[in-house]
């Protein structure tokens, strides 16, 4: 069977959409041109290629701690999508409350952007979060696991890894940071996302200098710890990046269909909340 008839949940992307939800006057960046992509092309792009569902991530970019268009995105899903909020930091209990029950199933911590710093003092979000059962999704890049980690362990919450960690290729396997995310794997308390490949390659499509971690978070995580996410409509992307060669590299390292399923099915759908039947 092709990757393009499994069952698939995109576990990261995003929805631009400046004509009906314009960005905030404050944003640091402006999507715009092929980086947007409302709620409605989405959801043919899924339907093009065969995925069911999707989680659906609120940016810094162009929204930051705005989620209505990601509301919005989840309301005209019927159920398809769930998403991942931005908030304040000292977002209250009552507002966590009011984004679950319209969809949202964690918030994001951008660490990549914001640096480690800005997180300082969020113990009490985190604990909201892990009140609820709710999911903290976190995107580091290089050396700056290590210096969360103590917020993260003392935490408690659920935690999301975004795009493999976003190593540095070129400091190998046995980098500290990376060493450290897989045993953060290994704990059995967090997740990782096995996607945006051209945020951290040094090469083009099909990045193979990623490959040799994608292996070792496999290993660590377990594929009952690993998720797949496309990235669409895929910001600041420094080439072209389509969706369809993404899903047949996903194929080309996971040959096994009862790995694939693993991975694009049965992992995100259960962490996710997703019936079996849908």
């Amino acid at each position: 069977m092709s990757i393009f008839n499994e069952p698939k949940i995109d576990c990261h992307n995003h929805i631009f959409d400046p004509v009906r939800f314009p960005y905030r006057p404050d944003t640091h960046y402006r999507p715009s041109g092929q980086e947007c992509g409302s709620a409605q092309l989405f959801m043919q792009v899924l339907d093009a290629y065969g995925v069911g569902h999707a989680l659906v991530v609120g940016p810094n970019s162009g929204y930051d701690t705005d989620n209505r268009c990601l509301l919005d995105a989840i309301a005209q899903s019927g159920g398809r999508f769930k998403g991942i909020a931005v908030v304040e930091n000292d977002c209250t209990l009552e507002t966590l409350m009011s984004l679950q029950a319209q969809g949202i199933v964690g918030v994001a911590f951008n660490p990549a952007f914001l640096g480690v710093s800005y997180y300082t003092g969020t113990a009490p979000l985190l604990k909201m979060l892990q009140q609820l059962g709710m999911l903290l999704q976190v995107q580091v890049e290089k050396d700056q696991l290590p210096d969360l980690l103590p917020l993260l362990n003392e935490s408690g919450v659920r935690i999301l890894i975004d795009h493999c960690g976003r190593p540095e290729p070129r400091d190998g396997l046995s980098n500290p940071a990376f060493q450290a995310l897989l045993t953060l794997g290994r704990s059995g308390r967090a997740w990782v996302k096995l996607s945006g490949l051209a945020k951290f390659s040094h090469e083009p499509h099909p990045h193979a200098d990623t490959w040799p971690f994608i292996h070792e978070l496999v290993r660590a995580f377990t594929l009952e710890r690993c998720v797949w996410g496309s990235d669409w409509p895929y910001l600041r992307a420094p080439e072209r990046v389509e969706y369809g060669p993404q899903l047949k590299l996903i194929e080309k390292l996971f040959p096994n269909t009862v790995d694939r399923n693993k991975l694009l099915w049965d992992t995100p759908r259960q962490l996710l909340g997703w019936a079996s039947d849908t």
